[in-house]
């Protein structure tokens, strides 16, 4: 079995750089506590150099450094550092474990970078570690390693070796990568101080007394005298230090989401500089999601209140996307809705991943549109629209054609395959008008009531005659199509009478077929009970208009085309 281990020094300093790059290079140090009782656990070279040490007060490194920069530890940075970790080590290996605290352990077997029909990188050099000249393909995938974390801006050091304790042991050397030969694990440890292997205080104590100071020297003593005198746990310590170590290596499931988020320093009372940091953590979780080819669908964020409380809210995406500019600008109008009721002292990004959906490539006509793309410009519309108004319509069940449902805009893939035409006539389209257009119809029984009232009073022969003239010519018009009349009265002419509706209807009705009849909701509040006509004008326009029976208004809501 051969093992790989990446390990990150000073990881809380680490992973507060990380999450503040801005900071790197300046004096830094991190502090656990809380006031003048915090002690320094970790700083950067240059503070070192300057004279601060491990465990001492934050006043006294003021003394020597004054213009320290002292940030506190920020438990959220160092999660998110380390599962940015495991996801570098996943890029590598199926069977990762985390150790802890800017500690990953991968297991090599079988990997193709070790192959010998896999090509060596450039980057392999004829280094020795410290035992002996470690295979180049192993030193070149501990540098690919590094680049990894370096990547996802945590500085590492790995080390390759049988066992996880030896791993562990070289990534801890200063030259890294360290390979240690395949049988070489005593030998490598031999001259190594006892505090590589950590023991526990009481042991150690014991060991100092005992004049022992180098792992090869405990692995000297026999192992029932060690395990007579320290116990169970000498004996494992002893067995470590001959290089055997049993453990074996737990494999993690990979996480179901992606999250990024510190603590600030200061609570945020307004909008604009909680954008500008959560910015960055955004930059980072889009990076990561990139690192394993997945995109984010679902982006929650979790706010910590000062003093105490939690604002939790989710922002549902049409389609999976990486762009940081709409998923800033989606995080700043729920923000805007609604704004949280008390200061910000920190923040949790969290991405539910999906895979970005694939686009099929053309050889000789134009290049698809990319999902990913598509994607980006249906949530910024939905930014600016809303949500509820971005989608593909969708039948709705119901009898009035007004009726739709609003569904996510998924376009299916291409054909794998030409599809062949069609035979025959098209199906006529309708341009539905909404809302729809009012309309004033003149019937056969307004145009005769009309003309009637016209009238002033005349004797009533008069009036007879004049009746009997209109309804002649009334009935030497051509002969009503099938389905026309049913008592309603013969269509003459359309006309709109709301200059605003963008369509002018206006002219006289050449064919009319209707009505059709349709009654719909009578038992709820807003009942429906039209009846519906197909209608040619005399300029060729073909349009459908329904009636309100119970008021008698007329609309058109459609345009065929």
């Amino acid at each position: 079995m051969r093992l790989a281990c990446l390990f990150v020094p000073l990881f809380p300093l680490a992973a507060r750089l990380r999450s503040e790059p801005d900071l790197k290079g300046e004096s830094v140090a991190v502090f656990e506590g809380n006031g003048n009782a915090a002690r320094l656990i970790a700083a950067t070279r240059k503070a070192r150099k300057a004279g601060l040490e491990t465990g001492m007060t934050l006043p006294q490194a003021r003394a020597i450094l004054p213009k320290l920069v002292a940030r506190g530890r920020d438990r959220e940075s160092e999660r998110t550092a380390q599962e940015a970790l495991l996801e570098a080590a996943d890029t590598f290996s199926p069977r990762v474990e985390d150790g802890g605290e800017g500690l990953v352990y991968l297991d090599l077997d079988g990997l193709p970078a070790l192959s010998p029909r896999y090509p060596p990188s450039s980057t392999v050099d004829c280094r020795l570690s410290t035992v002996d000249s470690p295979p180049s393909r192993e030193l070149a995938l501990g540098r690919d390693l590094i680049a990894a974390a370096e990547k996802v801006g945590l500085p590492a050091r790995a080390g390759i070796a049988a066992s996880k304790l030896a791993a562990r042991v070289a990534a801890g050397l200063p030259e890294s990568p360290t390979v240690v030969a395949p049988g070489q694990e005593a030998a490598f440890l031999a001259p190594l101080p006892l505090a590589r292997l950590t023991p526990a205080l009481e042991i150690a104590q014991m060991l100092e007394r005992w004049g022992l100071s180098s792992i090869g020297e405990l692995a000297k003593l026999p192992e029932g005298e060690v395990a007579s005198r320290l116990g169970e746990s000498g004996r494992e310590l002893h067995a470590t230090a001959r290089g055997i170590d049993p453990r074996p290596l737990e494999a993690r499931l990979p996480p179901p989401c992606f999250s990024e988020g510190m603590d600030l320093e200061w609570p945020l009372l307004s909008l604009e500089p909680f954008l500008f940091v959560s910015r960055a953590a955004l930059d980072r979780l889009l990076a990561r999601l990139e690192s394993q080819a997945l995109a984010c669908m679902r982006l929650e964020l979790t706010l910590k209140l000062d003093p105490d409380g939690c604002d939790a809210r989710a922002i549902e995406l049409p389609g999976p996307t990486r762009d940081a500019k709409t998923l800033l600008t989606l995080l700043r109008l729920e923000l805007e809705a609604r704004p949280p009721g008390s200061p910000v002292g920190g923040f949790v990004l969290i991405a539910r991943p999906d895979r970005t959906r694939s686009a099929q490539l053309s050889l000789f006509g134009p290049a698809a549109l990319s999902p990913d793309r598509l994607a980006t410009t249906i949530a910024r519309l939905a930014s600016m629209l809303g949500a509820d108004r971005v989608g593909s319509p969708r039948t709705a069940d119901g009898h009035r054609p007004e009726r739709y449902a609003l569904a996510s805009f998924a376009p299916p893939p291409p054909p794998s395959f030409a599809l062949a035409p069609k035979s025959g006539r098209g199906l006529l389209s309708v341009r539905v008008l909404r809302p729809p257009v009012p309309l004033e119809v003149i019937t056969e029984e307004k145009a005769f009531s009309s003309q009637l009232s016209a009238f002033s009073p005349n004797p009533d022969s008069e009036i007879a005659n004049r009746k009997s003239e209109i309804a002649n010519s009334v009935h030497s018009r051509p002969p009503l199509p099938t389905g026309e009349g049913r008592g309603e009265g013969r269509l003459l002419s359309l006309k709109s009478v709301d200059p605003n509706s963008g369509l002018e209807i206006s002219g006289a009705v050449r064919v009319a077929a209707g009505p059709w009849r349709m009654e719909e909701g009578w038992w709820t509040s807003d009942p429906a009970d039209r009846d519906y006509w197909d209608v040619e004008l005399s300029d060729g326009a073909l349009y459908r208009v329904y009636r309100e029976r119970a008021s008698g208004s007329w609309f058109a809501d459609g345009v065929y085309d």
